[in-house]
């Protein structure tokens, strides 16, 4: 587990934006009416921060392509005898079934045919 948690990373942004996020401290009410919590930022001033801090669209292209290369090295990739497996499976169950379902039009259809002919339709 501890292996695990080694391996987990912390952007810039997010340690950024968590060192901006205004903490909310509510205390503890005993009775009557609840208290509303304070905060030390409004919403408004803490994005405009974040707004202010953010980097710009090639910083985030650059950041976004190396996380997604960090993340693509970590999947476990299914071997070629695993493919051809699942596909035979899924060509088969497919074929199953469009033959099932093509047998149950058929029925109704042929049911619904001499139903009509039956009841003088």
């Amino acid at each position: 587990m501890a292996e695990k948690l080694d391996d987990i990373t912390v952007s810039e942004e997010e340690r950024e934006f968590e060192a901006e996020t205004p903490s909310v401290d509510v205390p503890e009410v005993t009775g009557g009416e609840p208290l509303k919590a304070k905060r030390s930022a409004t919403p408004s001033t803490a994005r405009a921060k974040q707004r202010a801090a953010a980097p710009g669209f090639f910083a985030r292209t650059g950041q976004f392509i190396r996380d997604t290369r960090a993340e693509m090295r970590r999947v476990s990739w299914p071997t070629a005898n695993e493919v051809k497996n699942t596909t035979i499976i899924t060509l088969i169950a497919v074929i199953f079934f469009a033959l099932y379902l093509f047998g149950v039009d058929r029925v109704w259809a042929y049911l619904i045919d001499h139903l009509r002919g039956w009841l003088g339709g």
